[in-house]
């Protein structure tokens, strides 16, 4: 009789147990974290969008803006350059890979920012399709890399906030001593300010504002023949 107590002792303790932890929330950390990844994959896959939409958005103008050539080679370079920049999960906590990452897609951004005020000095480029069709959805994906960010932001900082509060920080420097505090986006100093967009033929640019990171502006256009 008391073999079969002390059996179901063992047995009440290896059910109750699991119960235990899942209480004192043993697994809110890694449930957490898997969130914020998931979250940079949707970010990382909203650029990609946007990277996959470029090239035949160039092709488009170049059929329309030839002298706008090194227009175009900026955004190519700039594109280039964005996907050359390591992007996988381990960027979201190596602050310096971050920053490397998030101002690669800015000067991206930034170079994209002549294209849109092209159809302007080009009347038959305004009227293209294709050139509007890809506009848009460039638009589109910009909007879409905005909700990205903010919702990776969100699952990021309810993650960091778990791991500095109890009873998560007992396991945060106990089982999951390996989860680290992942990286925000934040606003650069060129989104601070609205660009300064000019339709003069001769310049036909998009300035950056006060306080962009040198070298991140694209070049200036060739003045119109």
């Amino acid at each position: 009789m008391t073999r079969l107590i002390r059996r179901l002792s063992r047995l009440a303790i290896l059910a109750i147990a699991p119960l235990a932890l899942a209480a004192c929330g043993i697994n809110t950390i890694p449930t957490k974290e898997e969130k914020a990844k998931a979250q940079w994959a949707e970010v990382q896959n909203q650029y990609q969008r946007r990277a996959d939409l470029i090239p035949n958005l160039v092709a488009t103008v170049k059929g329309y803006a030839a002298q706008e050539s090194n227009v175009l080679v900026a955004v190519t370079q700039a594109r280039a350059n964005a996907l050359q920049v390591r992007a996988d999960a381990g960027v979201t906590t190596d602050p310096a890979a971050f920053q490397r990452y998030a101002a690669a897609q800015n000067n991206l951004s930034l170079a994209l920012a002549p294209l849109r005020v092209l159809q302007e000095n080009y009347p038959d480029l305004k009227s293209n399709e294709n050139f509007m069709a890809l506009q848009s959805q460039l638009e589109g994906t910009e909007n879409r890399i905005a909700i990205a960010r903010r919702d990776y932001n969100e699952a990021v900082r309810d993650f960091n906030t778990t791991l500095r509060t109890f009873p998560q920080v007992f396991w945060a420097k106990t089982m999951y001593s390996s989860s680290k505090p992942m990286q925000l986006f934040e606003a650069t100093a060129a989104a601070q300010s609205a660009p300064s967009v000019s339709f003069d033929p001769a310049v036909n640019a998009v300035q950056p504002p006060p306080g962009a990171a040198p070298g991140s502006a694209p070049p200036e256009p060739a003045p119109a023949q």
